[in-house]
Protein backbone atom coordinates (compact mmCIF):
# COMPACT_ATOMS: atom_id res chain seq x y z
CA UNK A 1 0.00 0.00 0.00
CA UNK A 2 2.90 2.35 0.90
CA UNK A 3 4.66 1.95 -2.49
CA UNK A 4 1.27 2.49 -3.99
CA UNK A 5 0.97 5.81 -2.61
CA UNK A 6 4.75 6.81 -3.36
CA UNK A 7 3.92 5.75 -7.14
CA UNK A 8 0.73 7.97 -7.15
CA UNK A 9 2.42 10.75 -4.87
CA UNK A 10 4.80 11.27 -7.36
CA UNK A 11 2.91 10.89 -10.32
CA UNK A 12 0.70 13.94 -9.31
CA UNK A 13 4.13 15.95 -7.99
CA UNK A 14 5.17 16.00 -11.56
CA UNK A 15 1.50 16.42 -12.92
CA UNK A 16 1.68 19.62 -10.77
CA UNK A 17 5.00 20.79 -11.70
CA UNK A 18 4.07 20.40 -15.41
CA UNK A 19 0.38 22.63 -14.91
CA UNK A 20 2.05 24.99 -12.73
CA UNK A 21 4.75 25.98 -14.92
CA UNK A 22 2.42 25.98 -17.75
CA UNK A 23 -0.27 27.76 -15.98
CA UNK A 24 -1.34 31.43 -16.48
CA UNK A 25 0.09 32.18 -13.21
CA UNK A 26 -1.81 35.35 -12.35
CA UNK A 27 -4.74 35.64 -9.59
CA UNK A 28 -8.03 34.83 -12.69
CA UNK A 29 -10.16 36.59 -9.74
CA UNK A 30 -8.33 39.71 -10.68
CA UNK A 31 -9.71 39.47 -14.19
CA UNK A 32 -12.99 40.57 -12.58
CA UNK A 33 -14.52 41.88 -9.59
CA UNK A 34 -15.01 38.79 -7.68
CA UNK A 35 -12.83 37.40 -5.81
CA UNK A 36 -11.61 33.57 -5.27
CA UNK A 37 -13.01 32.14 -1.96
CA UNK A 38 -11.30 31.57 0.96
CA UNK A 39 -8.78 28.21 1.56
CA UNK A 40 -4.82 27.77 1.08
CA UNK A 41 -3.69 26.72 -2.29
CA UNK A 42 -1.00 24.70 -0.13
CA UNK A 43 2.50 24.37 -1.07
CA UNK A 44 4.10 25.15 -4.87
CA UNK A 45 3.57 22.34 -7.50
CA UNK A 46 1.85 19.76 -4.99
CA UNK A 47 -0.75 22.15 -3.04
CA UNK A 48 -2.62 20.25 -0.71
CA UNK A 49 -2.31 16.75 -1.73
CA UNK A 50 0.19 14.94 1.00
CA UNK A 51 -2.41 16.89 3.84
CA UNK A 52 -5.49 15.33 2.27
CA UNK A 53 -4.04 11.81 1.35
CA UNK A 54 -2.02 11.65 4.88
CA UNK A 55 -4.80 11.26 6.88
CA UNK A 56 -8.52 10.53 7.27
CA UNK A 57 -9.81 12.62 3.65
CA UNK A 58 -12.88 13.26 5.91
CA UNK A 59 -10.76 14.75 8.29
CA UNK A 60 -9.09 17.16 5.66
CA UNK A 61 -12.60 18.00 4.52
CA UNK A 62 -14.26 18.55 7.95
CA UNK A 63 -11.50 20.79 8.98
CA UNK A 64 -11.31 23.22 5.61
CA UNK A 65 -14.94 23.36 6.82
CA UNK A 66 -14.93 24.56 9.67
CA UNK A 67 -11.78 27.39 9.21
CA UNK A 68 -13.29 28.63 5.84
CA UNK A 69 -16.96 28.03 5.86
CA UNK A 70 -19.07 26.22 3.00
CA UNK A 71 -16.79 27.17 -0.19
CA UNK A 72 -13.30 27.02 0.11
CA UNK A 73 -10.24 26.82 -2.49
CA UNK A 74 -7.63 24.23 -2.73
CA UNK A 75 -5.23 22.35 -4.57
CA UNK A 76 -4.99 18.82 -5.15
CA UNK A 77 -3.67 16.18 -7.48
CA UNK A 78 -2.60 18.71 -9.80
CA UNK A 79 -5.61 20.95 -10.10
CA UNK A 80 -6.93 23.78 -8.00
CA UNK A 81 -10.03 23.07 -6.80
CA UNK A 82 -13.87 24.63 -5.09
CA UNK A 83 -14.96 22.73 -2.58
CA UNK A 84 -19.07 23.33 -1.79
CA UNK A 85 -20.35 21.63 1.47
CA UNK A 86 -23.97 23.17 1.45
CA UNK A 87 -26.95 21.88 0.31
CA UNK A 88 -27.91 24.70 -2.07
CA UNK A 89 -24.26 25.13 -3.75
CA UNK A 90 -24.52 20.99 -4.28
CA UNK A 91 -28.16 22.01 -6.16
CA UNK A 92 -26.46 24.67 -7.87
CA UNK A 93 -23.43 22.88 -9.24
CA UNK A 94 -25.93 19.22 -9.74
CA UNK A 95 -28.95 20.46 -10.99
CA UNK A 96 -29.69 24.64 -11.52
CA UNK A 97 -26.79 25.06 -13.18
CA UNK A 98 -25.41 21.51 -14.09
CA UNK A 99 -24.95 23.17 -17.57
CA UNK A 100 -21.92 25.38 -16.42
CA UNK A 101 -20.04 22.44 -14.76
CA UNK A 102 -18.79 19.22 -17.08
CA UNK A 103 -18.46 15.57 -15.39
CA UNK A 104 -14.35 15.32 -15.22
CA UNK A 105 -12.43 11.95 -15.10
CA UNK A 106 -8.94 11.51 -15.16
CA UNK A 107 -7.99 10.00 -19.26
CA UNK A 108 -6.08 6.85 -16.99
CA UNK A 109 -9.44 5.81 -15.57
CA UNK A 110 -11.70 7.00 -18.37
CA UNK A 111 -9.69 4.37 -20.62
CA UNK A 112 -10.27 1.89 -19.00
CA UNK A 113 -13.83 2.40 -18.37
CA UNK A 114 -14.58 3.22 -22.18
CA UNK A 115 -14.84 7.33 -23.38
CA UNK A 116 -17.81 6.65 -24.60
CA UNK A 117 -19.55 5.51 -21.06
CA UNK A 118 -22.51 7.23 -19.83
CA UNK A 119 -20.93 9.46 -17.38
CA UNK A 120 -18.21 10.80 -19.22
CA UNK A 121 -20.61 13.06 -21.27
CA UNK A 122 -22.71 15.60 -21.45
CA UNK A 123 -25.55 17.22 -23.65
CA UNK A 124 -27.71 14.85 -26.49
CA UNK A 125 -25.30 11.43 -26.50
CA UNK A 126 -25.90 11.71 -22.46
CA UNK A 127 -29.40 12.49 -22.59
CA UNK A 128 -30.34 9.24 -24.85
CA UNK A 129 -27.77 6.83 -23.34
CA UNK A 130 -29.26 8.01 -19.68
CA UNK A 131 -32.67 7.57 -20.92
CA UNK A 132 -32.06 3.80 -22.20
CA UNK A 133 -29.99 2.95 -18.41
CA UNK A 134 -32.96 4.53 -16.56
CA UNK A 135 -34.89 2.51 -18.95
CA UNK A 136 -33.21 -1.06 -18.35
CA UNK A 137 -32.76 -0.32 -14.46
CA UNK A 138 -36.70 1.38 -13.57
CA UNK A 139 -38.74 -0.34 -10.99
CA UNK A 140 -40.88 -1.40 -13.80
CA UNK A 141 -37.84 -3.33 -15.36
CA UNK A 142 -35.86 -4.70 -11.65
CA UNK A 143 -38.84 -6.06 -10.61
CA UNK A 144 -38.39 -9.24 -12.68
CA UNK A 145 -35.22 -9.33 -11.25
CA UNK A 146 -36.33 -10.43 -7.32
CA UNK A 147 -36.09 -14.06 -7.86
CA UNK A 148 -32.96 -14.24 -9.52
CA UNK A 149 -31.51 -12.02 -7.45
CA UNK A 150 -32.61 -14.10 -4.48
CA UNK A 151 -31.14 -16.89 -5.32
CA UNK A 152 -28.11 -15.10 -5.83
CA UNK A 153 -28.27 -13.59 -2.59
CA UNK A 154 -29.02 -17.42 -0.76
CA UNK A 155 -25.76 -19.02 -2.83
CA UNK A 156 -23.33 -16.31 -1.70
CA UNK A 157 -24.49 -16.81 1.89
CA UNK A 158 -24.50 -20.45 1.62
CA UNK A 159 -20.62 -20.33 0.65
CA UNK A 160 -20.07 -18.21 3.72
CA UNK A 161 -21.67 -20.84 6.09
CA UNK A 162 -19.31 -22.91 8.29
CA UNK A 163 -17.55 -20.46 10.71
CA UNK A 164 -14.23 -19.49 8.60
CA UNK A 165 -13.68 -15.98 7.95
CA UNK A 166 -14.31 -14.27 5.33
CA UNK A 167 -13.27 -10.93 3.87
CA UNK A 168 -17.25 -9.30 3.95
CA UNK A 169 -16.40 -6.80 1.16
CA UNK A 170 -14.58 -9.00 -1.19
CA UNK A 171 -18.09 -11.81 -0.80
CA UNK A 172 -20.02 -8.66 -1.28
CA UNK A 173 -18.34 -7.98 -4.37
CA UNK A 174 -18.90 -11.15 -5.60
CA UNK A 175 -22.34 -10.99 -4.95
CA UNK A 176 -22.80 -7.33 -6.68
CA UNK A 177 -21.16 -8.66 -9.58
CA UNK A 178 -23.86 -11.39 -10.40
CA UNK A 179 -26.63 -8.80 -9.72
CA UNK A 180 -24.48 -6.91 -12.18
CA UNK A 181 -24.72 -9.48 -14.85
CA UNK A 182 -28.58 -10.02 -14.35
CA UNK A 183 -28.97 -6.76 -14.87
CA UNK A 184 -27.14 -5.97 -17.85
CA UNK A 185 -27.62 -9.03 -19.67
CA UNK A 186 -30.50 -11.20 -17.80
CA UNK A 187 -29.43 -14.78 -18.41
CA UNK A 188 -25.78 -15.25 -19.49
CA UNK A 189 -24.49 -18.58 -20.91
CA UNK A 190 -22.09 -19.99 -17.68
CA UNK A 191 -18.73 -19.36 -19.47
CA UNK A 192 -19.35 -16.33 -20.65
CA UNK A 193 -19.81 -15.00 -17.07
CA UNK A 194 -17.02 -16.15 -16.05
CA UNK A 195 -14.32 -14.91 -19.07
CA UNK A 196 -16.36 -11.31 -18.05
CA UNK A 197 -15.41 -11.96 -13.80
CA UNK A 198 -11.82 -12.69 -14.71
CA UNK A 199 -11.08 -9.84 -17.42
CA UNK A 200 -13.52 -7.47 -15.01
CA UNK A 201 -11.52 -8.38 -11.78
CA UNK A 202 -8.19 -7.87 -13.41
CA UNK A 203 -9.21 -4.00 -14.63
CA UNK A 204 -10.72 -3.75 -11.47
CA UNK A 205 -7.53 -4.26 -9.89
CA UNK A 206 -5.77 -2.06 -11.51
CA UNK A 207 -8.27 1.24 -12.08
CA UNK A 208 -6.84 2.78 -8.98
CA UNK A 209 -3.17 1.37 -9.35
CA UNK A 210 -0.42 4.43 -11.30
CA UNK A 211 -1.64 4.37 -14.92
CA UNK A 212 1.71 3.59 -16.21
CA UNK A 213 0.79 1.31 -19.03
CA UNK A 214 4.15 -1.19 -19.25
CA UNK A 215 3.34 -4.67 -19.55
CA UNK A 216 2.93 -6.90 -16.45
CA UNK A 217 2.03 -3.94 -13.88
CA UNK A 218 -1.27 -3.84 -12.62
CA UNK A 219 -2.45 -0.90 -15.08
CA UNK A 220 -0.98 -2.42 -17.61
CA UNK A 221 -2.80 -5.68 -17.23
CA UNK A 222 -5.68 -3.84 -16.71
CA UNK A 223 -5.65 -2.27 -20.10
CA UNK A 224 -5.24 -5.97 -21.64
CA UNK A 225 -7.82 -7.58 -19.58
CA UNK A 226 -10.35 -3.99 -20.94
CA UNK A 227 -9.69 -5.44 -24.53
CA UNK A 228 -10.01 -8.79 -23.79
CA UNK A 229 -13.85 -7.44 -22.39
CA UNK A 230 -14.55 -6.04 -25.15
CA UNK A 231 -13.77 -9.36 -27.25
CA UNK A 232 -16.48 -11.21 -24.97
CA UNK A 233 -19.07 -8.54 -25.18
CA UNK A 234 -18.50 -8.11 -29.24
CA UNK A 235 -19.52 -12.32 -29.14
CA UNK A 236 -22.26 -11.65 -27.08
CA UNK A 237 -23.71 -8.68 -28.86
CA UNK A 238 -23.42 -11.13 -32.20
CA UNK A 239 -25.12 -13.95 -30.38
CA UNK A 240 -28.03 -11.95 -28.88
CA UNK A 241 -28.04 -10.17 -33.02
CA UNK A 242 -28.17 -13.82 -34.55
CA UNK A 243 -30.89 -14.92 -32.64
CA UNK A 244 -33.12 -11.83 -32.37
CA UNK A 245 -33.64 -11.66 -28.85
CA UNK A 246 -35.03 -8.55 -27.50
CA UNK A 247 -34.77 -8.77 -24.00
CA UNK A 248 -35.72 -5.44 -21.79
CA UNK A 249 -32.24 -5.49 -20.04
CA UNK A 250 -29.89 -3.14 -20.39
CA UNK A 251 -28.01 -4.75 -23.57
CA UNK A 252 -31.25 -5.19 -25.25
CA UNK A 253 -32.18 -1.62 -24.36
CA UNK A 254 -28.95 -0.44 -26.13
CA UNK A 255 -28.94 -3.30 -29.29
CA UNK A 256 -32.36 -1.90 -30.15
CA UNK A 257 -32.14 1.75 -29.55
CA UNK A 258 -32.37 4.18 -32.73
CA UNK A 259 -31.41 7.66 -32.40
CA UNK A 260 -34.01 10.53 -34.17
CA UNK A 261 -32.14 10.12 -37.50
CA UNK A 262 -32.36 5.92 -36.96
CA UNK A 263 -28.82 5.76 -35.77
CA UNK A 264 -27.28 2.68 -33.47
CA UNK A 265 -24.73 2.62 -31.47
CA UNK A 266 -21.75 1.11 -31.91
CA UNK A 267 -20.33 -2.18 -30.75
CA UNK A 268 -17.40 0.30 -28.91
CA UNK A 269 -20.40 2.81 -27.31
CA UNK A 270 -22.27 -0.54 -25.79
CA UNK A 271 -19.35 -2.08 -24.52
CA UNK A 272 -18.34 1.00 -22.83
CA UNK A 273 -21.63 1.51 -21.44
CA UNK A 274 -21.89 -1.81 -20.14
CA UNK A 275 -18.27 -1.65 -18.35
CA UNK A 276 -19.22 1.59 -17.00
CA UNK A 277 -22.36 0.11 -15.45
CA UNK A 278 -20.74 -2.88 -14.01
CA UNK A 279 -18.18 -0.20 -12.46
CA UNK A 280 -20.55 2.11 -10.99
CA UNK A 281 -22.97 -0.60 -9.44
CA UNK A 282 -20.10 -3.70 -8.22
CA UNK A 283 -18.00 -1.31 -5.38
CA UNK A 284 -20.14 0.86 -4.34
CA UNK A 285 -23.18 -1.34 -3.09
CA UNK A 286 -20.51 -3.84 -1.58
CA UNK A 287 -19.22 -1.09 0.14
CA UNK A 288 -22.63 -0.31 1.65
CA UNK A 289 -23.46 -3.71 2.15
CA UNK A 290 -20.20 -4.26 3.78
CA UNK A 291 -21.24 -1.24 6.05
CA UNK A 292 -24.64 -2.61 6.92
CA UNK A 293 -23.21 -6.20 7.88
CA UNK A 294 -21.31 -4.03 10.82
CA UNK A 295 -23.80 -1.61 11.87
CA UNK A 296 -26.49 -4.19 12.83
CA UNK A 297 -23.42 -6.31 14.73
CA UNK A 298 -22.89 -3.33 16.13
CA UNK A 299 -26.56 -2.96 17.23
CA UNK A 300 -27.96 -5.84 18.92
CA UNK A 301 -31.26 -4.18 19.48
CA UNK A 302 -31.73 -2.55 16.12
CA UNK A 303 -30.58 -5.99 14.98
CA UNK A 304 -33.36 -8.17 17.24
CA UNK A 305 -35.93 -5.56 15.56
CA UNK A 306 -34.99 -6.43 11.97
CA UNK A 307 -34.93 -9.97 12.52
CA UNK A 308 -38.17 -9.72 13.40
CA UNK A 309 -39.72 -8.11 10.42
CA UNK A 310 -37.94 -10.33 8.18
CA UNK A 311 -38.56 -13.40 9.80
CA UNK A 312 -42.42 -12.73 9.68
CA UNK A 313 -42.07 -12.85 6.03
CA UNK A 314 -39.72 -15.85 6.05
CA UNK A 315 -42.37 -17.53 7.60
CA UNK A 316 -45.49 -16.41 5.43
CA UNK A 317 -43.41 -17.47 2.54
CA UNK A 318 -42.72 -20.85 4.47
CA UNK A 319 -46.42 -21.55 5.09
CA UNK A 320 -47.37 -20.46 1.55
CA UNK A 321 -44.35 -22.45 -0.51
CA UNK A 322 -43.25 -19.07 -2.18
CA UNK A 323 -40.58 -17.20 -2.61
CA UNK A 324 -40.03 -13.48 -1.58
CA UNK A 325 -42.20 -11.16 -3.83
CA UNK A 326 -41.41 -7.69 -4.98
CA UNK A 327 -44.19 -6.58 -2.79
CA UNK A 328 -42.77 -7.57 0.13
CA UNK A 329 -39.32 -5.71 -0.66
CA UNK A 330 -41.84 -2.60 -0.69
CA UNK A 331 -43.24 -3.57 3.03
CA UNK A 332 -39.83 -3.26 5.64
CA UNK A 333 -40.08 -0.09 6.79
CA UNK A 334 -37.41 -1.17 9.59
CA UNK A 335 -34.74 -2.53 7.39
CA UNK A 336 -35.37 0.34 4.44
CA UNK A 337 -34.59 3.15 7.08
CA UNK A 338 -31.02 1.00 8.20
CA UNK A 339 -30.50 0.76 4.45
CA UNK A 340 -31.15 4.37 4.10
CA UNK A 341 -29.12 5.46 7.35
CA UNK A 342 -26.13 2.77 6.37
CA UNK A 343 -26.03 5.16 3.01
CA UNK A 344 -25.93 8.59 5.21
CA UNK A 345 -23.71 7.30 7.71
CA UNK A 346 -20.72 5.69 5.32
CA UNK A 347 -21.22 8.05 2.67
CA UNK A 348 -19.85 5.75 0.27
CA UNK A 349 -19.43 8.49 -2.83
CA UNK A 350 -17.85 11.59 0.10
CA UNK A 351 -17.75 13.81 -3.03
CA UNK A 352 -17.98 14.38 -6.96
CA UNK A 353 -15.99 15.91 -9.84
CA UNK A 354 -17.02 18.49 -11.82
CA UNK A 355 -15.29 21.18 -13.99
CA UNK A 356 -16.54 24.73 -14.64
CA UNK A 357 -16.71 25.38 -18.50
CA UNK A 358 -16.91 28.85 -17.74
CA UNK A 359 -16.21 31.77 -14.82
CA UNK A 360 -19.20 31.12 -12.92
CA UNK A 361 -20.21 33.29 -9.81
CA UNK A 362 -21.96 31.99 -6.64
CA UNK A 363 -22.36 33.93 -3.70
CA UNK A 364 -19.99 36.83 -4.56
CA UNK A 365 -17.14 34.26 -5.12
CA UNK A 366 -15.29 33.34 -8.48
CA UNK A 367 -15.02 29.86 -9.81
CA UNK A 368 -12.88 30.39 -12.57
CA UNK A 369 -13.23 28.64 -15.71
CA UNK A 370 -11.60 25.12 -15.88
CA UNK A 371 -11.11 24.59 -11.96
CA UNK A 372 -12.41 21.81 -10.13
CA UNK A 373 -15.88 21.96 -8.53
CA UNK A 374 -16.30 19.08 -5.66
CA UNK A 375 -19.80 18.92 -3.94
CA UNK A 376 -18.92 17.36 -0.64
CA UNK A 377 -21.83 14.60 0.16
CA UNK A 378 -20.50 13.50 2.88
CA UNK A 379 -19.98 16.64 4.90
CA UNK A 380 -23.65 17.50 4.07
CA UNK A 381 -24.96 14.18 5.42
CA UNK A 382 -22.81 14.64 8.78
CA UNK A 383 -23.65 17.90 9.20
CA UNK A 384 -25.79 18.23 12.68
CA UNK A 385 -27.74 21.25 10.73
CA UNK A 386 -29.55 18.43 9.09
CA UNK A 387 -28.79 15.28 10.83
CA UNK A 388 -28.75 15.34 14.92
CA UNK A 389 -26.22 13.66 16.32
CA UNK A 390 -24.77 12.58 12.63
CA UNK A 391 -22.08 10.23 13.92
CA UNK A 392 -25.03 7.99 15.67
CA UNK A 393 -26.10 5.17 13.82
CA UNK A 394 -30.08 5.70 14.05
CA UNK A 395 -32.42 4.50 11.55
CA UNK A 396 -35.14 6.59 13.06
CA UNK A 397 -34.30 9.61 11.78
CA UNK A 398 -35.27 8.41 8.47
CA UNK A 399 -39.32 8.36 10.16
CA UNK A 400 -39.32 12.23 8.98
CA UNK A 401 -38.38 12.91 5.43
CA UNK A 402 -34.81 14.67 5.26
CA UNK A 403 -34.66 18.31 4.08
CA UNK A 404 -34.33 18.91 0.38
CA UNK A 405 -30.85 18.10 -1.12
CA UNK A 406 -29.58 17.48 2.19
CA UNK A 407 -29.59 13.36 1.36
CA UNK A 408 -27.85 12.53 -1.79
CA UNK A 409 -26.10 9.24 -1.20
CA UNK A 410 -26.74 8.12 -5.17
CA UNK A 411 -25.77 12.29 -6.38
CA UNK A 412 -28.25 14.55 -7.85
CA UNK A 413 -29.45 15.93 -11.03
CA UNK A 414 -28.86 14.87 -14.35
CA UNK A 415 -25.55 12.52 -13.65
CA UNK A 416 -27.16 11.10 -10.66
CA UNK A 417 -27.12 6.89 -10.54
CA UNK A 418 -30.08 5.66 -12.78
CA UNK A 419 -28.77 2.02 -11.18
CA UNK A 420 -30.15 3.45 -7.27
CA UNK A 421 -33.42 1.96 -7.36
CA UNK A 422 -31.52 -1.42 -7.89
CA UNK A 423 -29.44 -1.14 -5.59
CA UNK A 424 -31.44 -0.68 -2.45
CA UNK A 425 -33.51 -4.15 -3.95
CA UNK A 426 -30.20 -5.73 -3.53
CA UNK A 427 -29.64 -4.91 -0.39
CA UNK A 428 -33.11 -5.58 1.23
CA UNK A 429 -33.10 -8.93 -0.58
CA UNK A 430 -29.56 -9.56 0.85
CA UNK A 431 -30.53 -8.03 4.59
CA UNK A 432 -33.44 -10.58 4.16
CA UNK A 433 -31.80 -13.82 3.72
CA UNK A 434 -28.93 -12.74 6.04
CA UNK A 435 -30.69 -12.11 9.10
CA UNK A 436 -33.76 -14.52 8.95
CA UNK A 437 -31.31 -17.45 8.26
CA UNK A 438 -27.63 -16.27 9.84
CA UNK A 439 -25.87 -15.27 12.78
CA UNK A 440 -22.11 -13.57 12.10
CA UNK A 441 -19.57 -12.36 14.32
CA UNK A 442 -16.92 -9.61 13.45
CA UNK A 443 -13.38 -10.34 14.01
CA UNK A 444 -10.48 -8.87 15.20
CA UNK A 445 -10.67 -5.06 15.19
CA UNK A 446 -13.98 -3.41 14.96
CA UNK A 447 -13.19 0.09 14.24
CA UNK A 448 -11.24 1.83 11.75
CA UNK A 449 -11.87 2.95 7.96
CA UNK A 450 -9.59 1.82 4.70
CA UNK A 451 -10.04 3.44 1.26
CA UNK A 452 -9.29 1.89 -2.12
CA UNK A 453 -10.92 4.47 -2.72
CA UNK A 454 -14.24 3.97 -1.47
CA UNK A 455 -15.10 3.54 2.44
CA UNK A 456 -15.05 0.48 3.78
CA UNK A 457 -14.46 -1.30 7.55
CA UNK A 458 -11.06 -2.24 7.69
CA UNK A 459 -9.47 -5.10 6.35
CA UNK A 460 -13.25 -5.60 4.49
CA UNK A 461 -14.46 -6.90 7.82
CA UNK A 462 -13.70 -9.87 8.63
CA UNK A 463 -16.13 -12.54 10.13
CA UNK A 464 -17.33 -15.67 10.56
CA UNK A 465 -21.05 -16.16 9.45
CA UNK A 466 -23.18 -19.83 10.77
CA UNK A 467 -26.44 -20.88 9.21
CA UNK A 468 -29.21 -20.86 11.82
CA UNK A 469 -31.20 -24.08 12.84
CA UNK A 470 -34.35 -23.41 11.58
CA UNK A 471 -35.88 -26.18 14.27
Amino acid sequence: MGEIFLYIFFFFLALSSYIYFRRDKRDPSKKTKLKLPPGSMGWPFIGETLQLYSQDPNVFFVSKQKRYGEIFKTHILGCPCVMLASPEAARFVLVTQAHLFKPTYPKSKERLIGPSALFFHQGDYHLRLRKLVQGSLSLDSIRNLVAHIEAAAASALDSWDGGRVINTFHEMKKFSFEVGILAIFGQLKEHYIQELKKNYYILDKGYNSFPTNIPGTPYGKAVQARKRLNQILSEIIREKREKKLLEKDLLGCLLNSQGEKGQVLTEDQIADNIIGVLFAAQDTTASVMTWIVKYLHDNPKLLEAVKAEQKAVRKINEESNQSLSWSQTRKMPITYKVVLESLRMASIISFTFREAVADVEYKGYLIPKGWKVMPLFRNIHHNPEFFTDPQKFDPSRFEVSPKPNTFMPFGSGVHACPGNELAKLEMLVLVHHLVSKFRWEVVGSQNGIQYGPFPVPLQGLPARFWKESTS
